[in-house]
């Protein structure tokens, strides 16, 4: 149990199981952390991010991508596609068993929030306000800045050597939680395609009392928008040569 996809698999499981709960704490009116606010829920997607990193890596995926447009961005910068379904299957696996473990681990709650759309918000995304064209622009950009700073934080520009051990993943999860609050308002940027379909899928599927539809005619854009990013960001890293 020691591999790249299996690392892929358990560290998006950790980063979906907890960015999905700090989601329903906030959300579900029963929950200690009910109303607590954006700050929570940015601070708990950060932290999410540096955990499901950390397993994956301790698993076998040295890189821990964690979501399918890291790892489409990675494969058009360096050419080599061979990797790519496997690790987009790992990751939407990895997913679904978050969400669903999350679904599972707030059970007696979910019944006493009545808001069917509070309630998919919980497992995905949806816009502030609803503009196709903008919605996806805004994911677009949003995962293009964090491949790009990613791949920035392990230059040679900023450090010969990369960081020291253990503080890059401390970097990610701060910029994971950097665009959150400073991009995230518009659409709760998923920037992340796994992310959001997994988790929606489990919304469609879950017995959840009182959960309504799961706004599939939004789906696409959280899911489009971050690959686009993705290859933009990955053309722009092969040629910039960072």
């Amino acid at each position: 149990m020691h591999s790249v996809c299996f690392g892929e698999f358990l560290g998006t499981l950790v980063l979906i199981l907890l960015g999905n709960g700090v989601n329903a704490g906030v959300t579900l009116r029963k929950s200690y952390a009910a109303d607590s606010g954006w700050l929570v829920i940015t601070t708990g997607w950060g932290i999410a991010v540096l955990c499901g990193v950390l397993v994956a890596q301790a698993c076998g995926s040295a890189f821990a991508h964690l979501n399918p447009a890291i790892s489409l961005a990675s494969a058009v910068r360096s050419g080599d596609f061979s990797q790519l379904l496997s690790l987009w299957s790992a990751q939407m696996l990895g997913a679904i068993a978050g969400s669903a473990l999350m679904a599972l681990h707030y059970g007696p709650l979910w019944s006493h929030t009545p808001d069917p759309s509070a309630k998919l918000g919980i497992f995905c995304t949806a816009p502030a306000v609803k503009t196709t064209p903008f919605n996806l622009l805004s994911e677009i950009i949003a995962t293009a800045v964090l491949i790009i700073v990613a791949a920035a934080i392990s230059s040679r520009g900023v450090s010969t050597n990369g960081p020291v051990a253990g503080v890059g993943q401390w970097l990610v999860a701060s910029l994971v939680w950097g665009i959150g609050l400073s991009l995230g308002g518009t659409t709760g940027y998923a920037i992340n395609p796994a992310r959001d379909l997994g988790p929606r899928l489990v919304h469609a599927l879950a017995p959840i009392p009182g959960k309504g539809g799961s706004n599939w005619s939004y789906a696409p854009i959280p899911v489009l928008g971050p690959l686009i990013g993705g290859v933009l960001a990955g053309f722009f890293l092969r040629f910039a040569n960072l």
